[in-house]
This record gives structure tokens, C-alpha cells and sequence, in this order.
């Protein structure tokens, strides 16, 4: 889409570039297309146009996801039915399980990355309770591919001196957002948990490499599965937390609809704060936005103009070899400890139903892998199958 309108049609960039802008992107972490789509606004009008480029490209998948949150908590405040929701949970496994593939396929091709993936998998699916696993694997992968250059040598000699400056911006705020959480936290602050949501969410936006596929078990560790470990329920029991269908229900539904998978920090800033009345449902709908969205922004506007000479360091593209390895297994581990997750709780309350979610959860990556079916058709026709079936 983006070669067809943006090189053929308007030819706002050219080809070579659009493929050097996205490949910029992948090696950052937060949403790429976003990053992608900010690059070409602040090429072609430097960075007002980036800015209200980013901003056009969010407002309507993060306007429909604010609503989502609404309609479910008016759902579950009338105590009316949400059983046309129930097979959205299983589908958004099963789209995790598509992308793990997918991913797979590019990323483990060599006996280093495959031990990378295999350990991280493992590591993710017994330690998913530990904040800490996630950025412990991404940063271990990436020195563990650089013991070796044979793969990925080091060509001609990178530049002695890159300017750094620019992300004295990015850095000050990822620390100041911590100070206030904290703060905020152990001062028992009012508005405690706008702080909390959005240091939450911009540490997600900086650490997320992979994509919203791999921003969903950060957030479901975080809200659905931290809160309920008995740490946290003696020493922090207001944690900001949601339920397993809330998460689940909105991960799925974020593929319905057209925009970044990133949106889905609109949608569950607003679940999180939404039993503190209708202000603060809209504020943590907003916060969720901008927080997540933030650091793609941030990353992607002051790491460029020092592009040419990052590209010439051998050790970033090793790097990157063992994050994107150590990505497909933490989808890999996620996957089943969701799907664990899941049965557990459907073998206890809806026995006899087991069998129609373990069928939506293979069905969904394989009509994704072996059909020509659009994204959008496959939440539909589960929430129809969730009203008729």
C-alpha cells in the first residue's frame, strides 16, 4: 500500500527510500509502520508535517478502540450478555500463533538463532510472572550474537564519533515518567494512576521490539497476570489491573479494524481507569494513545539523522539478528502460556465448550496462512459465531 500510493501515485519518496525508511524502522522498537509512515511526513515537510501525519494515522483506530472500551464497560455495568465475545479470545491466540510463524520464518535460519528462540520460549513461558523477562532476553540475545562476525562482518570502518545528543529528550522523559510513577505510587497521589498508566505505557513503547504481536503478552503480563501474584496483592494491591476477557476480547478486536496495532494502548489505558467514573476513562483512553505512541515518535525522529553512521556498525545488525530471534520466542512462550491460560480457565467454567475455542484457536492461523481471507472478515465472522453458536 504504502509503495503503491506514496512512490507510484504521489511520489512523495522513492522506492530505495521507502525500503531504507522501513528498514530503519524494523531495527527500532515501537510500532514501525507508524514510524515508517512519520518518516515520509517529515520528509516531505519536516516535523510539523510529521507530527500531524503521525497524528492522522492513529486518530481513527484509537477513536474506535476508545469506544470499544466504552461499549464493553456499558455492557458489563447493564450485566447484559457478552457472549458474542467469548470466541475473540481464542482468535487472538490464534493470530499470535500466525505472526510466531510468520516471524519464524525470517528471523530463525541459523543454529544461533534457533537456540536463541528455543531458550527464550522456554524462559518466557515458565518466568512470563517476571516483569523482567522480556527486556532480559532482548538484551541477552542481542550480546549473544555478536560473539561471532563471521555471519555479519564488520565492512570498511564506522564513523569514530555519532552525535547523541537528540535522545537527551527520549531517556529524560522514560526517566522522569519512572520518578513520577514511583512518586506517585508511595505518596498515594490522587491521580496515581494516570502516572502509573503512563510510565506503563511508554516503557512499552520504548522496549517493544516485534511489533503490537509482541506488545500483547507485555501488557497481559503486566495487567491480567502481575496483579494477581501475592507480591503485588500484599504490597501494592490498587495495581492497575484488568480481567483475562477485557485483555483478550480488546487484542482481538484491534485486528478488526483499519490502523496500527498499537492502538490497542487507547483501548486498555481506558479499561484500566475506567471504574474511576467517565473522566478518567477518557483521560486513560488519551494517555494510552499518546503514551504508547510516544517513544515510536521519539525514536524514530532523533535516531535518523544519525542513520548513516548507526548503519555502518557491524555489532547493530548482529544485534538486532539475536532480538529478532529471541521476538519469535516470546511470542512463541506467550502463545502457550496464554493458551494454558485460556483452557484453564474454560475447562472450569464452560467444560463443554472447550472443544469450539481449541477449534477457533487452529482454525484462525491456518485460514490466515492458507487462505486468501482478509484481517478484518475473521473477528467478524467470530463474533457471529459468538451470537449463533
Amino acid at each position: 500500500m504504502m509503495i503503491k500510493t506514496f512512490v507510484e501515485q504521489r511520489r512523495d519518496v522513492s522506492k530505495s527510500e521507502l525500503m531504507q525508511y522501513i528498514a530503519f524502522c524494523q531495527m527500532l522498537p515501537g510500532a514501525s509502520s507508524t514510524q515508517t509512515l512519520t518518516l515520509i511526513g517529515y520528509k516531505r515537510g519536516g516535523l510539523p508535517l510529521a507530527l500531524l501525519t503521525l497524528l492522522i494515522w492513529i486518530l481513527p483506530a484509537c477513536t474506535i478502540m476508545s469506544l470499544l472500551s466504552f461499549l464493553l464497560d456499558y455492557l458489563g455495568n447493564q450485566q447484559a450478555s457478552l457472549h458474542v465475545f467469548r470466541f475473540i479470545q481464542p482468535m487472538a491466540i490464534g493470530f499470535m500463533i500466525f505472526s510466531t510463524i510468520r516471524m519464524m520464518r525470517v528471523s530463525v535460519h541459523n543454529p544461533i538463532t534457533r537456540i536463541i528462540a528455543m531458550v527464550a520460549a522456554i524462559a518466557t513461558f515458565l518466568i512470563f510472572k517476571s516483569p523482567w523477562i522480556f527486556p532480559a532476553l532482548i538484551v541477552s540475545a542481542g550480546i549473544a550474537t555478536n560473539f561471532s562476525s563471521k555471519r555479519i562482518p564488520q565492512k570498511g570502518m564506522p564513523p569514530k564519533k555519532v552525535k547523541w545528543g537528540n535522545l537527551v529528550i527520549f531517556f529524560g522523559l522514560f526517566l522522569l515518567a519512572g520518578i513520577a510513577s514511583e512518586t506517585a505510587r508511595k505518596q498515594h497521589w490522587q491521580q496515581r494512576p494516570a502516572f502509573n498508566l503512563f510510565e506503563n505505557f511508554y516503557r512499552f513503547g520504548s522496549l517493544v521490539f516485534g511489533g503490537g504481536d509482541v506488545l500483547m503478552p507485555m501488557m497481559y503480563e503486566q495487567y491480567v497476570v502481575r496483579p494477581t501474584t501475592e507480591r503485588v496483592e500484599r504490597n501494592n494491591p490498587n495495581v492497575l489491573k484488568m480481567s483475562q476477557f477485557e485483555f483478550l476480547t480488546g487484542s482481538g478486536m484491534v485486528r478488526a479494524i483499519p490502523g496500527p496495532v498499537f492502538s490497542i494502548g487507547a483501548y486498555t489505558g481506558g479499561m484500566l481507569l475506567k471504574d474511576r467514573g467517565d473522566g478518567m476513562h477518557i483521560a486513560g483512553c488519551i494517555i494510552g494513545a499518546v503514551a504508547i505512541f510516544l517513544p515510536s515518535a521519539l525514536l524514530v525522529l532523533f535516531f535518523f539523522p544519525v542513520w548513516h553512521n548507526i548503519q555502518k556498525y557491524a555489532v547493530v545488525f548482529r544485534s538486532l539478528e539475536g532480538i529478532n530471534a529471541a521476538v519469535v520466542g516470546i511470542m512463541l512462550g506467550a502463545v502457550l502460556y496464554l493458551g494454558n491460560d485460556v483452557y484453564t480457565a474454560v475447562s472450569y467454567h464452560a467444560p463443554a465448550e472447550l472443544w469450539k475455542y481449541l477449534l477457533v484457536i487452529i482454525a484462525t492461523p491456518l485460514v490466515l496462512l492458507f487462505t486468501k481471507v482478509r484481517t478484518p472478515f475473521i473477528p467478524l465472522a467470530c463474533l457471529i459465531i459468538g451470537w449463533l453458536w
